[in-house]
Order: C-alpha cells, then sequence, then structure tokens
C-alpha cells in the first residue's frame, strides 16, 4: 500500500457507532428481497478465525436493528479454516458469511463464480488496492473488505527492562531500523536473560517474505519459489538468526497461547489485529506495549475478507451481514474490540481512529501508531494462487530445523522436492 492511495479522499466520516448505519439496499445478489419478514425469523452463521473483533455485544446490535440472529462459529486458524472452505465450497455446510484470509485469498478468487457479488452500493469504499484484489474479471466484487495489517513491534516493557534495554516507546522503536538491528537487539536480550526474545521464528519468517515484491510466483503465473534468491535469503536469514532467539518455531499451539501471559518471550511482530489476540489471551498481564517500528521500514501481514457462497440458503441477508460488518462504522468498532486495523476510506480518515488508544497496551495510541506504520508500507506483494501451500510448507521447513529434525541445508532440499509436487 502507498500512502497516495492511503490519502484518497473520502466523503465526511459517518457517524461513529453501529446505529449509524443504514442498512437499506446494502444486500448483494441473489435476486431476492433483503427484507426480513418478522414472520420468518433469519438466522445466519458467520465463521471466522483468529479474532475479527467481532464481539457477541457488536453482533447483538446488528441482530437489534434487523431482526437476523447471528451465529458466530471461530476456528482456531487461518490453516483449519482454509481446510473446511475448500473442502465444502460450492457443496454444501459453508457458512452464509466465511472470512477468507489474505495468504489464501488468490486461491479463492479462482471459484469466484461460486460467490455472490456484492451490491454496487458497497463498492468505492475501500482503499484502491483492497478492493481490486476482489474484483473478478467480470467486474464484479465478490467480497467484502475487512481489515489491513500494518505491523508494529509490541514488547513487554517489565521484560525489556530486566534485560537493561529502553522501555519507552520512542526509545524502544528506535532501536528496530533494520532487521540486522532487531537480531542484535534480541542476541542482547538472550545474553542478559537467558530467555527467549521472539514468539516466533515463522513470525520473522512472515515479516520478511511481506516485504517482497515477488515470492513464490509471478503475476504470468511463472513459478519463481526456488529461484528466487530473496526467498532463499529469507530462509537462511531466519534459520541462522531467528530460530536461535525465538521461543517457538511457529504460533497458535497451546504454549504459544499460555506464553503470552507468562512472558516466556519479549517481543512480537504486531500487526493491529494481534493486539486482540494478545489482551484477548492475557487479560490479567500487564506490561505489554506497541512501538511505532518495524525493521526494514514497514510491512503489511494479513488482512481478511467475508465472502458470501452463492448457494447458501440466505444469501440477501448474509451480504447484509457482510456489508455491515465492513461497514466504516463498524470497522471501527472491530478496531476498538480487537486492534483489527480499517481498510474503509472513511474508517482511515475518521477522527475517532486517530485519537484511539489501548488502555491494555499502556494507553498507547494505536490509532496514530498504525497509521503511521501504514504509511510506511511500500510493498504490496504479490501473492497468488499457491502462495498458501508454497509459504506452508517453508514455515514447516524452519520448523524441521527449530525442532531438531533436520538441518539447514537438508531442509531447504525437502522443501524444493515439496514444492516440486504442487
Amino acid at each position: 500500500m502507498n500512502s497516495r492511495a492511503f490519502r484518497r479522499s473520502a466523503a465526511a466520516v459517518a457517524a461513529f457507532g453501529a446505529s449509524a448505519i443504514v442498512l437499506a439496499g446494502c444486500a448483494g445478489s441473489g435476486g431476492g428481497d433483503a427484507t426480513t419478514d418478522p414472520d420468518e425469523p433469519v438466522t445466519l452463521t458467520l465463521a471466522t478465525f483468529n479474532d475479527f473483533g467481532y464481539t457477541d455485544e457488536l453482533l447483538a446490535e446488528f441482530t437489534a436493528e434487523t431482526g437476523i440472529e447471528v451465529v458466530h462459529n471461530k476456528a482456531a486458524t487461518s490453516n483449519d479454516a482454509r481446510a473446511n472452505f475448500f473442502q465444502k465450497l460450492g457443496k454444501s455446510g459453508l457458512a452464509d458469511v466465511e472470512a477468507v484470509e489474505i495468504d489464501w485469498f488468490a486461491e479463492m478468487m479462482q471459484y469466484a463464480d461460486l460467490l455472490a457479488p456484492a451490491g454496487d452500493d458497497v463498492k468505492g469504499r475501500w482503499l484502491d488496492w483492497k478492493e481490486a484484489s476482489a474484483t473478478d474479471q467480470a467486474g464484479n466484487l465478490v467480497a467484502y473488505g475487512t481489515d489491513i495489517g500494518p505491523q508494529g513491534i509490541c514488547y513487554r516493557a517489565d521484560l525489556f527492562e530486566a534485560a537493561g534495554l529502553p522501555t519507552d516507546r520512542a526509545e524502544v522503536g528506535a532501536l528496530f531500523g533494520t532487521w540486522d538491528d532487531f537480531f542484535a537487539v534480541g542476541e542482547q536480550y538472550m545474553e542478559a536473560t537467558g530467555e527467549p526474545f521472539i514468539d516466533s521464528a515463522n513470525a520473522v519468517l512472515q515479516g520478511i517474505m511481506n516485504q517482497l515484491e515477488y515470492t513464490y510466483e509471478e503475476p504470468d503465473g511463472a513459478i519463481i519459489a526456488t529461484e528466487n534468491p530473496q526467498v532463499r535469503d529469507a530462509y537462511d536469514t531466519v534459520v541462522e538468526r531467528a530460530v536461535p532467539i525465538a521461543a517457538y518455531s511457529g504460533q497458535w499451539s497451546e504454549d504459544w497461547f499460555a506464553s503470552l501471559a507468562g512472558g516466556e518471550f519479549a517481543a512480537m511482530l504486531c500487526p493491529g489485529w494481534m493486539l486482540g489476540v494478545i489482551s484477548g489471551n492475557a487479560p490479567e498481564t500487564t506490561g505489554w506495549d506497541i512501538a511505532d517500528a518495524f525493521p526494514g521500514g514497514g510491512g503489511n501481514w494479513g488482512g481478511s475478507y467475508l465472502v458470501v457462497p452463492a448457494n447458501g440458503a440466505n444469501v440477501d441477508a448474509a451480504a447484509e451481514l457482510a456489508a455491515w460488518l465492513t461497514s466504516p462504522e463498524t470497522q471501527l468498532q472491530a478496531f476498538a474490540n480487537a486492534g483489527t486495523f480499517p481498510s474503509q476510506i472513511e474508517a482511515l480518515e475518521s477522527p475517532e481512529l486517530a485519537a484511539a488508544t489501548n488502555e491494555y497496551f499502556n494507553d498507547a495510541p494505536t490509532g496514530e501508531i498504525l497509521t503511521a506504520r501504514a504509511e510506511a508500507i511500500t510493498v504490496a506483494p504479490y501473492k497468488g494462487p499457491k502462495y498458501f501451500q508454497f509459504h506452508d510448507a517453508l514455515q514447516n521447513a524452519v520448523t524441521r530445523v527449530f525442532d531438531g529434525l533436520e538441518d539447514q541445508e537438508t531442509s531447504w532440499d525437502t522443501w524444493v522436492t515439496e514444492v516440486s509436487a504442487f
């Protein structure tokens, strides 16, 4: 994302709060009347993963406005959500509204004809690149953008202090100008404490890869995964410098969640949506903060979409829910709930976002920090249809080294063999 797109002009900001949303006309395609018959109550299913900021209280506002009940099912990980999605897409068993993660979004777009297009009335709400990615070759907008993932550095100020590192946000931010700086601080922390510095080696891999314009595929369909020197450099860097300072190879395990509260590591690469993951799983822990910094400049990790399967039983009502959940006003509420940074232009330019703070993160000005982090993003990586498979396999290669199952070169060769089979 570039700053010009980020600053694209928008209409005046609507009143903050879901009550300001006009739901009439929000439904997408489906040919039916989106108005709910009070004599025939509708219950919708919503499937997400991690934490989108869709609290029970937020969904109750939608029900109060429309009479439509929402059952929210949350998968443990994006991987779980992806497996379920592609197993059932075009068949049966999907939720009325499904969340899709950016790393497998291009893969999903190959089946855009199985999704209900959004109505013309919601077009133009999002950042240009966010909406363009969700538009099929026929010009149909087939997905509703949720958040984007500008990254900062989350850190435990108390653990930094114990290691003799600065704790002030500005001073901490100054530590992390480059990846070399980042690893050097991690090594310093480990020397002082004997404890891991960063939560996950594969989170570092994600951070580095999201700063590359091309990774595994090119727009013409060419597979460059094993020949791309930047991919090899990223792998070697993570194995040689991130693995030794990391508590875990990957995220989302039970031990990893427990460590958010237990202090087994001192820092994390932190897209906005990670704020809710941390505070939600370590609610009584003090000391977490966030710095306006990211090694190498800026990076976007994540940012998802909502889609409506075309063969769902309640397509019009589902489109109404998807439009409501991704409206500027609701995106601001989701940001307040979980740190999911808005992708709607009006929300990005709102005074509420600019003034937002997060009490859990030492009253950090998270609206200001994440806006600055979004403006620092200079590369929007191309993620082709096979990105998820290639990247997941490379993460597994890092994990094999972390676990001592294979050495650096052998694990790379295993990955190369796996890639040839995709």
